[in-house]
Parts: structure tokens; sequence; C-alpha cells
């Protein structure tokens, strides 16, 4: 193992054990599960709050126990639909693009620690093999390992740039039906949340069902 190697191998052990230590210490599990308690932290910073949602977005798809669909209710919730979907597509995208390059920084035995062989060689075949319309729709469909796709992704031989713009599409819908929630929460519009959370359910329990399906669908598709 060369030098450079080494030293990235030990700012990554150092960088997980602070987030490790932090997120114990400070149960953020826990708080990110609590929406008031997450909603009073971000409100707390007054004009900053946007900045700080957006950093909550990221840590969000880097790391796993935090809860997407939570922090993306609370982005419609403080900011309405329109500015919490952009907020939330700014905030994830950027996790993306870190989880990418971290990827391909540190190699496939970094991506194993995040999700089984078995998992990376099922998502791996799609994305070398099928084209960009099917990983798009991997990304669109909801049910699927967006984040862990993010970094399965960085494996690959796609294009940082071709990356972002394909993830940050295929995250849009799902986000603003979460943020078309929060929105309806705070204005008090409880038919159309009720009827946003149920369409949002149906979906996902459809998708859950037919979720091995689905892959054999796209495992036949022709690549685009």
């Amino acid at each position: 193992m060369s030098r450079g190697n080494i030293l990235k191998f030990f700012l990554f052990i150092a960088l997980i054990s602070l987030f490790i230590f932090l997120f114990v210490h400070f149960d953020m599990y826990n708080f990110f599960k609590d929406r008031d308690r997450v909603t009073g932290f971000i409100n707390s910073f007054g004009p900053l709050s946007v900045f700080v949602f957006i950093g909550i977005q990221i840590l969000q798809v880097l790391f796993a126990p935090i809860p997407g669909e939570i922090s993306g209710f609370i982005g419609g919730y403080l900011y309405g639909a329109a500015p919490g979907t952009l907020y939330s597509i700014i905030g994830l995208s950027i996790g993306s693009l870190l989880a990418f390059y971290l990827a391909r920084w540190l190699g496939q035995p970094f991506v194993e620690k995040i999700a089984p062989p078995a998992t990376i060689q099922k998502y791996d075949y799609f994305i070398e093999h099928k084209g960009l319309a099917v990983i798009f729709i991997l990304f669109f469909i909801p049910g699927f390992p967006k984040d862990i796709l993010s970094y399965i992704i960085g494996l690959s031989r796609l294009k940082a740039s071709t990356f972002v713009i394909i993830c940050a599409l295929g995250r849009l819908t799902g986000t603003i039906m979460l943020s078309l929630s929060g929105s309806f929460a705070r204005n008090g519009q409880n038919g159309a949340l009720a009827t946003i959370i149920v369409i949002g359910l149906v979906v996902t329990i459809l998708t859950a069902w037919y979720h091995e399906k689905i892959l054999s669908l796209l495992h036949g598709k022709k690549n685009g």
C-alpha cells in the first residue's frame, strides 16, 4: 500500500470515528426521528436555516440512519412546496455527489462496508450494462436504495456530471411529494395531505411488493 493510500485510509478512519462518536454522544438518531426537534433546531438559525437544512439533507444521504422522508417533509413544512423541493434537491444532489466521490476515492472495500457484496453486484449489473435510462428509473421509483446506489455508481465509469443530473431528476418526483406533504401540513390542508400520504403509501407498498419483478423487467431492458 502506497504512502498516499495509507494517509487516505487513516483519514477515513478518523472521520468515521468522529462521526460515530458525535452520532452516539448526541443521540442523533432519535433527534432526526423527532420532527418537532429538527424543525425547532433548524428555525433557531434564523436566516441561515436554509443552509442548515441543506446540510441535513446532505447528511441523510451519506449516513443511512437519518430518515430522508422526515427531512423532506420538514423542507416543505418550513419553506413551502417549491422552495422546500429546491433546497432538498440541492442537499440531496450534493450528498449523492459526495457519496459518489467517496466510493471512487476509497474503492470497493469501502462500499462493501455500506452495502452487502450481493447488493453491489446486483445493482452494478444495471449500472454497467443497462444504460442511463435504467439508472434514472432506479432513482425515480420509490423503494430502491438511492443513497446506497450513489456509492455503488461511484465504482462505475459514469461521469460525475452525468450522475448528478440523473440523480437530481430521478429524485425530483419523490422530493416534490414530500415537500407538498409538509406544505399541506403547515397550511392545515388535511384533505390534500391525506390524499398525498395515501398515494405515497400505495406506491411504496406496490414497489416493495413487486421489487424483484421490477428488477427483472429492467434486467431485460436494452441499453439506452
